[in-house]
């Protein structure tokens, strides 16, 4: 069997007045994680119709992968308090094209 991917999504939100705030304060999260052995892909952004909403998609090779970058990601300091929080993590046994 192998190893299952990882894939985190979901989405918090934040005072509107500060989303942009965070999200420009995790771009070089983003890039560090776009780097590293196993990140498939990491994007934090702004959601487009609900101001107060950051949307999390994160997609690694591995847990170990994820474990990895984790002791090294050095996040940025919490500019503001997170007002709510719907995030999930998957294991992905098996992926395929969606059409």
């Amino acid at each position: 069997m192998s190893t299952p991917k990882i894939i985190i999504a979901g989405w918090y939100t934040v005072e509107p007045s500060k989303r942009d705030e965070v999200v420009k304060a995790h771009e070089d999260l983003m890039k560090r994680a776009r780097q590293t052995p196993g990140c498939l892909d990491l994007a934090i952004t702004a959601d487009p119709i609900n101001p107060a909403r950051i949307n999390n998609f994160e997609s690694w090779q591995s847990e170990e992968a994820l474990q990895a970058f984790r002791k090294v990601a050095n996040p940025p300091k919490q500019i503001t308090p997170i007002l709510e929080i719907n995030m999930s993590k998957h294991h992905i046994n098996k992926t395929e094209p969606p059409f």
